[in-house]
């Protein structure tokens, strides 16, 4: 997505590495940053890799999206078992 010169934020990607210095790592600590990063977004991309759809942070994710009327777009990475999608992503 970044590559096709989308701006991109991801929970996991931007907040994990941080984490492992000793923030908690469920979704009650990291909800009001997420809903402020999510309130600033255009879209919500959901990328289904295994577990996603049993994840409490994505579901709400996509809660909150729906809540503040965003569209959202499914993303099933190619090569990838166990993946279910409504459609692939194919930038903007």
């Amino acid at each position: 997505m970044m590559q096709a010169g989308d701006l991109v934020f991801s929970p996991i990607a931007h907040t994990h590495p941080i984490a492992a210095y000793g923030l908690p790592g469920a979704w009650s600590f990291w909800q009001a940053y997420d809903r402020a990063m999510i309130e600033r977004c255009d879209e919500l991309a959901v990328l289904q890799l295994d577990g996603w759809e049993e994840s409490i942070g994505v579901q709400a994710e996509i809660a909150i999206a729906k809540e503040l009327n965003l569209p959202a777009c499914f993303i099933r990475p190619k090569n990838c078992p166990g993946v279910f999608t409504s459609r692939q992503y194919r930038g903007k």
